[in-house]
């Protein structure tokens, strides 16, 4: 049930993300509500339903907004395994360095997208802008703040409904 819910969430992002956010002005920005979903699953769920979450998401972002085929559920797919890699049985308390770690992996993929788009589809690629890159980077992680409090609270409302709803098993007694 948790896998569906925070699916049909992500879905729910998705649609926000490639209808409401487009309406707002450009220089406003647009964060990357997805980026952001991919985070707090690599932060909170485990391997195999993380990687089944992500990959299908940003297969369906691929199918809703995709421009080039399949670069966006690689995206998802690598940062999720990197942030998994990163944050597996990190000695620091994780409400230090979640949200620092989703603006430097946004950076970093950005970079890598910029890296791999310029050697696959070298004609149509537009200048690299620091700046930009810079704000969009910066929305991200303010972006992040409160829906990763949303998140988070409906992942541990969830966990607790599913651990109440399981009803604790008595061993029956032996004799002495």
């Amino acid at each position: 049930m948790l896998f569906f819910i925070f699916w049909v969430l992500g879905i729910v992002l998705i649609v926000a993300q490639t209808t409401l956010l487009q309406s707002l002005p450009l220089w406003l920005g647009r964060p990357d509500f997805i980026f952001i979903f991919v985070a707090f699953t690599a932060y909170r769920f485990a391997w195999i339903p993380g990687i089944a979450l992500v990959f299908s998401l940003g297969w369906v972002m691929e199918v809703v907004a995709g421009i080039h085929l399949g670069f966006y559920p690689l995206m998802c797919l690598l940062t999720f395994t990197a942030l998994k890699l990163l944050t597996n049985k990190s000695p620091i308390k994780e409400s230090t360095y979640q949200i620092p770690l989703i603006g430097l992996s946004y950076f970093l993929v950005q970079m890598f997208l910029y890296l791999f788009y310029s050697l696959s589809l070298s004609e149509d690629l537009p200048e690299w802008s620091w700046g930009l890159t810079l704000q969009r980077t910066a929305l991200l992680v303010m972006a992040a703040i409160p829906l990763f409090f949303l998140f988070g609270g409906l992942y541990d409302y969830l966990l607790k409904r599913r651990l109440r709803s399981k009803p604790l098993r008595r061993r029956p007694r032996k004799p002495v």
